[in-house]
């Protein structure tokens, strides 16, 4: 059984740091302990990963599943919690877990195909649209998930970082992201336990069912930040990216009955806000969100 984490290995270092480096030295034995904890013959892994290693294996029953292993950390446990809660709806199964290794052991989603490869963006928001309306659970009432609320509080270090400035974010953008971000925080009617980052790449075609979800951060929060995620999802992808959102956000709006200038609240505050994280992260990569704030800005005047 070979274990390749190269796929994995530089992105995993980039946010782990030496915790990272030293998982990655113990991958191979916590993969061999997998296969022994559940008698599965463990298979090269998934061509295409990100910051978790993530393979496919046959169980001794001829089952077929995935392994999918990362560092441990309060996210990886509270996609463990949130696999549970939401018990297969609209989602992939979690079989079972091993927290202390950092190992989950999921139903195979066959064939996999992701809903990037529908064509038809109508017909791929409609199903994202009526997958939401399946995942969407109200939380326990005791848990340990994140909360968008948490999430949005995290844009105060953008400031910090650039002692009091925006750095390379426009200050009007930002700006209007920390005043819309309190306000729909403080009106979010309902919370419901939502996916969180819930784009074309996290949903997949199904036997069980025609499509299901993968990947879901455990957030508590308003289920509209879903939507608005979904809605900037392969956008610059398009040659008219600002054409195709609007016609994404009224689609949205309309099946999921939602109030449409409050879906586009949710996408300049959320743009602003994942932006910071890329840079906070990584330094880089912030610069589509910028765009998508910008083009969200322009909708709402």
């Amino acid at each position: 059984m070979k274990v390749d984490p190269s796929g994995c290995a530089s992105k995993v270092v980039d946010i782990h740091g030496a915790a990272g480096a030293a998982w990655l030295d113990r991958l191979p034995s916590i993969v061999a302990g997998s296969a022994q904890r559940w008698s599965l013959s463990i298979l090269p892994p998934f061509a295409e990963l990100s910051y978790n290693y993530v393979a496919p294996a046959i169980g001794d029953d001829g089952r077929h599943v995935v392994v999918k292993a990362g560092v441990p950390d309060p996210e990886l446990f509270r996609e463990m919690a949130a696999l549970r809660w939401f018990d297969g709806q609209g989602i992939v199964r979690l079989l079972d877990a091993d927290p202390a290794e950092g190992v989950l052991l999921l139903e195979r989603l066959e064939p996999g195909t992701p809903l990037s490869e529908v064509e038809d963006d109508e017909e791929a928001t409609e199903i994202a649209a009526r997958l939401m309306r399946l995942l969407w659970k109200a939380p326990p009432t005791e848990h340990d998930f994140a909360t968008v609320a948490g999430w949005a509080a995290g844009l105060s270090e953008l400031r910090a970082h650039f002692e009091g400035g925006c750095g390379p974010f426009p200050t009007a953008l930002v700006d209007k992201a920390e005043r819309l971000l309190e306000q729909l925080i403080d009106t979010t009617a309902e919370q419901m336990l939502i996916h969180g980052d819930l784009h074309h790449g996290n949903i997949l075609r199904s036997e069980r069912e025609p499509w299901l979800a993968l990947d879901p951060k455990g957030v508590v929060g308003e289920p509209m930040w879903d939507a608005a995620y979904f809605s900037r999802s392969l956008l610059f992808e398009a040659t008219d990216p600002k054409r195709l959102l609007v016609r994404r956000l009224d689609q949205l709006a309309a099946e999921l009955r939602f109030d449409r200038s409050r879906l586009i609240a949710w996408g300049l505050a959320q743009s602003i806000l994942t932006g910071w994280w890329s840079f906070e992260d990584h330094g880089r990569g912030y610069e589509p969100d910028i765009a998508c704030a910008e083009m969200f800005d322009g909708l709402g005047k």
